[in-house]
């Protein structure tokens, strides 16, 4: 048995599927501590895995791209699991009919909060234009986002940094905000945390609730149109 797990350290060592195992290993130690510690929002495991792996990078002096050479299979599998949120979400399309106005409503609001109170900040702050750029789309998933901050003149790496660290936070944070204001509809909660905080706040309301789950992907993908549609417009006519 240890000559076994020897064989498959050497063969993994020496190969990009190391970093893929490593990524897969750190996620797994991360949910475990989660569930260990009753599945509390602050320890996320996503973040876990973060501290985690940019330990190793650091302290084995690994480029990113050596990195990534590896991780990269993970990447692929968040397409297929966007659209696997389409699940959940057809078994809510009644409800989704019924409430569509004060959806969609909701979305823009959320949108224009999302980017205008970090635009707003960062300006109080006297931070770049392009550094403006870069967070202003911080609440999109990360390729929309990143798409939208090159159109504009921003730093897409950057802004992808911000992405993540937004949806790590508003997956820590949100639900204890929403406890804070007595928020108990899973629709509701899932819609609140989906525009804040995107896929990885999605894949935490998935973990509580279906319905959270399938309401948080719904504003995932609308926030991503509405912020498409609506930041290039008022950043001409603001700036």
């Amino acid at each position: 048995m240890e000559g076994d797990f020897s064989d498959i350290w050497v063969y993994l060592s020496a190969s990009p599927l190391l970093h893929l195992f490593l990524t897969l290993l750190a996620y797994l130690g991360g949910q475990k501590l989660y569930e260990r510690l009753g599945m509390h929002p602050l320890v996320n495991p996503v973040l876990i895995a973060v501290i985690v792996l940019v330990a190793i990078l650091v302290v084995t002096e690994t480029p990113y791209l050596v990195y990534f050479e590896g991780a990269q299979f993970v990447h692929f599998l968040l397409g297929p699991a966007t659209v696997a949120l389409a699940l959940p979400l057809y078994r809510q399309v009644s409800r989704i009919r019924k409430d569509l106005v004060p959806i969609l409503l909701s979305v823009i609001f959320g949108s224009l909060v999302a980017t205008g109170s970090a635009v707003a900040i960062g300006w109080a702050f006297g931070i770049s234009e392009a550094t403006l750029i870069s967070i202003a789309p911080k609440s999109v998933t990360t390729p929309v986002a990143m798409g939208i901050s090159e159109k504009l003149g921003g730093l897409p790496s950057l802004t992808a940094v911000f992405v993540i660290l937004t949806g790590i936070l508003g997956a820590m944070i949100g639900p204890l905000m929403l406890d804070l204001f007595r928020f108990k509809d899973w629709a509701a909660r899932g819609f609140a945390i989906g525009i804040a905080a995107h896929g990885i706040g999605t894949a935490r309301a998935m973990q509580v609730s279906e319905i959270a789950g399938a309401f948080s992907g719904l504003a995932m993908g609308l926030n991503a149109l509405a912020t498409a549609i609506l930041l290039p417009l008022l950043w001409q006519l603001f700036f």
